[in-house]
């Protein structure tokens, strides 16, 4: 039956660590999965939290980064939106996903790991995906594997991102659930140093997962 898995891998045997390394409030948002096969997977990323010489100068420094190219500027949210061209790391890293018919949903990065989320046409590929990379020696964190049936929610299908979490914890923390609410959007998103869409997004997103859960346990009993 189809796999649906997050899995964790140390950003260290991916791609962008020594730019956290040098940037480490810098937030990305992986906006383009794949392009043209492993080689071009995950070229487009919203990048935020930095001015863009440092961005650049970090990206330029960066081993894992071959080029890359602003191609957006949102000057609302100080955000750009980046095309990289990445050393053959991802592609050997993705190589192994695609050779086990395995597609890439859904990509996250952060200071210390990236988290994928993956879909399989079963588990079996899944494993040898897994056996595959750690050949490599990068160390792989399975974190949620479910099996989805033919009429799943992909995009529900994913355990929450830390991001997810710090967000839709701080938001019931602060009150924004309540009602009235105790806390705005605007309000919670300065606190958290983020820009407002983006945090709408994660807590839309959070709140989906969380319900698809409360669902599935609901149906299951």
């Amino acid at each position: 039956m189809t796999t649906v898995t997050e899995v964790s891998l140390p950003a260290s045997d991916v791609a962008l660590a020594e730019t956290f390394t040098a940037l480490p409030d810098l937030e990305i948002r992986v906006k383009s999965v794949v392009a043209e096969g492993p080689l071009q997977t995950m070229p487009l990323v919203w990048i935020a939290n930095a001015p863009r010489d440092d961005i650049e100068e970090a990206l330029a420094d960066d081993p894992t980064v071959d080029e890359f190219t602003c191609l957006l500027e949102d000057a609302d949210t100080e955000e750009w939106l980046y095309r990289i061209e990445y050393d053959s790391t991802v592609g050997e890293v993705c190589g192994a996903i695609y050779d086990h018919d395995g597609t890439i949903l859904d990509a996250q990065c952060s200071t210390s790991h990236w988290t994928f989320r993956l879909l399989f046409p079963d588990r079996d590929l899944l494993s040898a995906t897994i056996d595959e990379l750690e050949a490599q020696d990068i160390h792989v964190d399975v974190r949620r594997m479910v099996e989805a049936g033919r009429n799943a929610d992909l995009e529900a299908t994913a355990a929450l991102t830390e991001a997810q979490e710090e967000a839709i914890s701080e938001a019931y923390r602060r009150g924004y659930y309540d009602v009235p609410r105790q806390i705005s959007l605007e309000e919670l998103a300065d606190e958290l140093d983020i820009s407002h869409q983006a945090l709408s997004e994660r807590l839309r997103r959070a709140s989906k997962v969380l319900a698809s859960e409360q669902v599935d346990e609901a149906v299951a009993q």
